[in-house]
C-alpha cells in the first residue's frame, strides 16, 4: 500500500496545525507546528504605519525542542527568577519590551523574560532619532568614500552597502507594500498569465526544454579554442546529462522529485557561471563577500595567540587554526539570533526559496553560506531548526558542505597560481547545484518548519539576560561542537590510515608495490570515467586528471613540504611555506594537496589547457573523507538525538556533494574558451 500523501491526511490533521503551502509530502507531527504553542514577537524596530499590510511570516514556538539544551537552566536563585517570584514588588503592570531585539511588548513579570528593558523601552519611543543617525553617519561616510577613494578602492561594493542600509532604515518607518505590491501586480499579470497558458502537464518538459536551450546557445555560441571544440563541449553536456540520469536512477523517491527545483537549479548555475566569468562585477561582488568572510573567521587568531603567543596561530595545527575560528563563530551565530539577525534572514529566504525553488528556508541559508564561511560553520546558522530538520534537509545541509571550499581559504589556491576567477564562480555556483543535486538524490518526503513560512523554536534564544550571556553561552557550545570535531576526525583518518596499511600489505603480493595499493589508487581509477565525462580531452589527460579527483576525495596523508621540494624554486618553496605555516593551513587538506600537485608535480605539467581548466573546478568542494568528521561533529552536537539520522546520511551526502562539484566543472568547460588565462604557473618551470 502506499504511504499516504499530504493532501491525503491533511483532513485528520487538528485545526490548530500549521500548515504547509508544500504538496504531495507527509505531514509532519512536530509539535513545533501546533498554533497552541506559537506566538509572534512584535516589531521593535518598525513603526505602526510601516505594519500595515505586512504578512509576518515568522513565529515561535516554546516547548517543542526534545534536545537536552545546550544551554544551562537558571539557577533558582538567579536575579531574574527572583524579580519574576515578586513581581507585585517591582514595576507591578508596567508594560515593558520583553525581548529587546526581537521587540514582544508584553508585562515584565513574564515568565519568559529574564531581561531589564530600560534601554529598549526608551529607543521603542525614539527610534526615529536612532535610525536618522545612523543613516546620516553612513551617508557620511559613503560620500567621503566616494570622494577619497573612489578609483582606488572602488565604488561599487560600498554604494551596495549604503544602498541596503538605506532601504533598511526606509522600511522601519514605510510599509514595503508599497514596493511589493506593484512587483505582485506586474508579475500576476505577466509571468502567471504566461505559465497559465502552459497545461499543467507541459510546464516540467516545457520548462526543461527552455533551460536546455539556453544551456546550449550559451555553450554552442562562442567560438572554438584551442581543445574547446564543440565536441569536447558536446562530451561535457552529455556528462552532465549522465550525471542527472544516475542522480535520479538512484533516488531514494523519484516519484517525489521536485523537478522544478532541478530545473530551476541547474539554470541559475547556468546564470551564475555566466554573470560571474564573463562580468567584472560579478566576480568582484562575490570576491568582498569571500574576503569578509575570511576577515571574520581571522579575528579568532588574536584570542589565540592572546592565550598562548603570537607565534601558535602560525603553526600550522588543526587544534589552533580551525578549532578557536568554529568556537568564536559558533558564539557569534548565538549573539546574532539573539538580536533576532538570523530569524529575519531565514524568513525571507523561506518565502523567496520556496516560491523560486520550492526548497525550505533553512536549506536556502546553510546553501547560500556554505560557499563563504564552510560546512561547519553555516551549520550553526540554522542551529535551532537542526534538531527539527526532515531527513530531506539534513541531506541538504551537508551536501552544501561538500560541494564547495569556504571563501576563508580562497587566498591560499589563489597564491598557488589557480585562477580567482574559476574558484569565486566554482564556490557561487555550488549553491544552487547542491541544492537541485541534494533534491535529485534526497526529494523532499516531509513536511518542514522553513518552506513557505517559518516556524522558529526558540527555547533556548530566551534564556539569555543579555547579549554578554548570549555571546558565553555560545563559547560554551563551540567548545563542545570543536571537541566533537576533533575526536571524530581522530578516529576517521585513523581508520582510514588503518585500511591503507592492510591494503598496501596485501598489494605487496600482488606486486602492487609503484604506486602501493590504497584507497587513493583504487578512487583515481574509479574516477577515470568521470574524467571522460567532464569533457576532458581524450588525449592522455583523463588518467591524470582522474588522478587528482581521487587525490582529493579520500588522501589521508598529511602534506609535507620536503615532498615537494624538489620539484619547487626557492622562491616556491618560501610561498608554501609560509602558506603552511600560517592561519589558513589547517584548512588546506585534500583539496590543497591535490591543487599542489596540478599547480607544481611536473607529471601535470602537460595537461592541456582544457583539462587543467576543469581539473581546477573538479577540485573545488570539500567532498571528501576527512570532512565528514566535521559534519558529522558539528550536527551531532548541535541535536544529539539526530546524530544517528547523520550518519545515516552522510555518505549519501558526500557523493551528491562531490557531484555538485562535478557539474560546475561540466559547465565551466561550456562556457570558458580562453582557458590558458585559468593557469598562472606559480612554481613549475
Amino acid at each position: 500500500m502506499a504511504a499516504p500523501t499530504y493532501n491525503d491526511v491533511t483532513a485528520d490533521l487538528p485545526k490548530e496545525h500549521n500548515t504547509s503551502p508544500q504538496h504531495h509530502v507527509t505531514p509532519n507531527s512536530d509539535p513545533a507546528l501546533n498554533v497552541s504553542r506559537e506566538h509572534h514577537h512584535a516589531h521593535l524596530h518598525h513603526d505602526t504605519y510601516s505594519e500595515q499590510d505586512r504578512e509576518d511570516e515568522v513565529v515561535y514556538s516554546k516547548g517543542t525542542t526534545f534536545e537536552r539544551s545546550t544551554i544551562p537552566h537558571q539557577d533558582p536563585l538567579d536575579h531574574a527568577l527572583h524579580r519574576r517570584s515578586n513581581a507585585a514588588e517591582h514595576d507591578s503592570g508596567r508594560v515593558d519590551v520583553a525581548d529587546a531585539e526581537k521587540g514582544t511588548l508584553e508585562p515584565v513579570r513574564s515568565e519568559e523574560d529574564p531581561q531589564t528593558h530600560t534601554f529598549s523601552t526608551f529607543y521603542a519611543k525614539h527610534r526615529i532619532y536612532f535610525h536618522l543617525f545612523i543613516w546620516l553617519l553612513f551617508t557620511g561616510w559613503w560620500i567621503a568614500g566616494l570622494i577619497l577613494h573612489r578609483y582606488d578602492l572602488g565604488w561599487l561594493i560600498p554604494f551596495l552597502l549604503y544602498l541596503c542600509i538605506t532601504l533598511r532604515i526606509l522600511f522601519f518607518h514605510v510599509p514595503i507594500s508599497i514596493v511589493t505590491k506593484p512587483m505582485h501586480f506586474v508579475w500576476n499579470n505577466t509571468g502567471v498569465r504566461f505559465a497559465n497558458l502552459v497545461p499543467d502537464k507541459f510546464k516540467i518538459p516545457a520548462g526543461a526544454a527552455l533551460v536546455v536551450a539556453i544551456i546550449l546557445i550559451g555553450a554552442f555560441v562562442s567560438p572554438e579554442s584551442q581543445d574547446n571544440t564543440r565536441t569536447n563541449r558536446a562530451v561535457s553536456l552529455f556528462g552532465l546529462l549522465v550525471f542527472i540520469v544516475v542522480l535520479w536512477a538512484t533516488s531514494r523517491n523519484r516519484k517525489l522529485i521536485k523537478w522544478h527545483t532541478v530545473i530551476v537549479g541547474m539554470l541559475v548555475q547556468f546564470i551564475i557561471a555566466l554573470f560571474v566569468l564573463r562580468t567584472k562585477a560579478g566576480y568582484d561582488i562575490f570576491n568582498f563577500v569571500s574576503e569578509l568572510a575570511r576577515d571574520l573567521l581571522g579575528f579568532a587568531n588574536q584570542g589565540t595567540s592572546f592565550l598562548t603567543n603570537p607565534s601558535v596561530p602560525e603553526l600550522g595545527w588543526f587544534l589552533v587554526g580551525v578549532i578557536p575560528a568554529i568556537i568564536f563563530f559558533v558564539a557569534f551565530v548565538q549573539l546574532l539570533y539573539y538580536w533576532g539577525v538570523l530569524q529575519w534572514f531565514i524568513g525571507k529566504f523561506a518565502v523567496f526559496f520556496f516560491w523560486s525553488m520550492r526548497v525550505s528556508g533553512a536549506e536556502a541559508v546553510v546553501a547560500a553560506a556554505s560557499p563563504f564561511i564552510g560546512q561547519g560553520e553555516s551549520a550553526m546558522l540554522i542551529k535551532p531548526f537542526v534538531a527539527h530538520l526532515t531527513m530531506a534537509e539534513l541531506h541538504q545541509v551537508m551536501c552544501s558542505g561538500f560541494a564547495t571550499i569556504a571563501g576563508s581559504v580562497l587566498v591560499a589556491y589563489i597564491s598557488l597560481g589557480v585562477n580567482p576567477q574559476a574558484l569565486i564562480s566554482s564556490c557561487v555556483m555550488s549553491i544552487p547545484a547542491s541544492l537541485a543535486i541534494s533534491k535529485l538524490r534526497y526529494p523532499e518526503e516531509e513536511e518542514t518548519l522553513t518552506a513557505g513560512r517559518v516556524v522558529i523554536p526558540d527555547d533556548d534564544e530566551h534564556r539569555a539576560a543579555n547579549s554578554l550571556h548570549a555571546f558565553a553561552n555560545g563559547a560554551w557550545l563551540g567548545l563542545k561542537i570543536a571537541g566533537m570535531i576533533v575526536s571524530t576526525l581522530l578516529c576517521i583518518i585513523a581508520l582510514l590510515g588503518l585500511v591503507n596499511g592492510l591494503l598496501t600489505w596485501w598489494g605487496h603480493y600482488l606486486n602492487i608495490n609503484d604506486p602501493p595499493l590504497t584507497i587513493e589508487l583504487i578512487v583515481g581509477y574509479i574516477c577515470y570515467p568521470l574524467a571522460f565525462l567532464l569533457g576532458v580531452p581524450r588525449n592522455g589527460d583523463l588518467f591524470l586528471v582522474s588522478q587528482l579527483i581521487g587525490t582529493k576525495l579520500v588522501v589521508v596523508s598529511p602534506f609535507r613540504l620536503s615532498d615537494l621540494s624538489v620539484l619547487l624554486r626557492p622562491q616556491s618553496i618560501i610561498l608554501l611555506n609560509f602558506l603552511l605555516t600560517s592561519r589558513l593551513a589547517p584548512h588546506l587538506q585534500n583539496e590543497f594537496v591535490a591543487y599542489t600537485a596540478l599547480q607544481t608535480d611536473p607529471t601535470y605539467a602537460v595537461l592541456a589547457p582544457r583539462s587543467r581548466l576543469i581539473a581546477t573546478y573538479a577540485l573545488c568542494g570539500f567532498a571528501n573523507i576527512g570532512s565528514l568528521g566535521t559534519q558529522i561533529g558539528v550536527l551531532s552536537q548541535i541535536a544529539p538525538g539526530r546524530s544517528g539520522d547523520v550518519s545515516r546520511l552522510a555518505v549519501s551526502a558526500l557523493i551528491a556533494g562531490a557531484l555538485s562539484t562535478l557539474t560546475s566543472a561540466s559547465i565551466a568547460g561550456l562556457l570558458v574558451t580562453d582557458q590558458a588565462a585559468f593557469f598562472t604557473p606559480s612554481a613549475a618551470g
